[in-house]
């Protein structure tokens, strides 16, 4: 189950990682020649990525240099995070088949739902007596959150995600 969490923390990471360069790379083009985006127009996006990254630097250090240069640099730190979140993923689908090779065969269950329920159960799933137990660790079963005159049940912030695994499993 180690194997399984530190790689999907990892692919976490560069996700998160991923996104944000995306996002940069948005503000870049916002900001860039008209010229610059009128040529980019029409483009799917993994053509524009493609693209960005053999954009050629404009001589000069103008705004439009730096303009290409930046979307060069951000458009290959995305296609580079995009094989790294694709070969973990495969290295977690690989750890999940020897652990628990049948998981990944039910309907709705993918990798990063399977690890999700792996990493929860731990190494030892037979400590989950009752299915209740279950529910409690993944953060399923409401806990009091009361203070004075008003009785509230809420939910853990930490386990969303493994609910969230749930919700797509059942």
């Amino acid at each position: 189950m180690e194997t399984i969490r530190l790689f999907k923390m990892a692919k976490t990471s560069a996700v998160k990682s991923g996104s944000m360069a995306i996002n940069q790379l948005k503000a870049v083009l916002v900001v860039a020649e008209p010229a610059l985006r009128e040529s980019l127009a029409g483009l799917s996006n993994p053509r524009l990525l493609r693209r960005w990254s053999q954009l050629r630097p404009a001589p000069g250090t103008g705004p439009q240099a730096a303009s290409c240069r930046t979307l060069r640099l951000l458009a290959k730190r995305i296609l580079h995070l995009t094989e790294k979140i694709n070969d973990l993923t495969a290295r977690i689908s690989t750890a999940i088949d020897a652990c628990a090779p049948k998981l990944l065969e039910l309907y709705s269950v993918g990798p990063d739902t399977a690890a999700a329920l792996l990493t929860a159960a731990g190494d030892n799933p037979d400590r989950q007596a009752i299915e209740a137990s279950f529910a409690a660790l993944c953060g399923a079963s409401p806990v009091e959150a009361s203070s004075g005159k008003t009785i509230k049940l809420a939910v853990r912030y930490e386990a969303t995600v493994l609910m969230a695994a749930l919700d797509e499993w059942l």
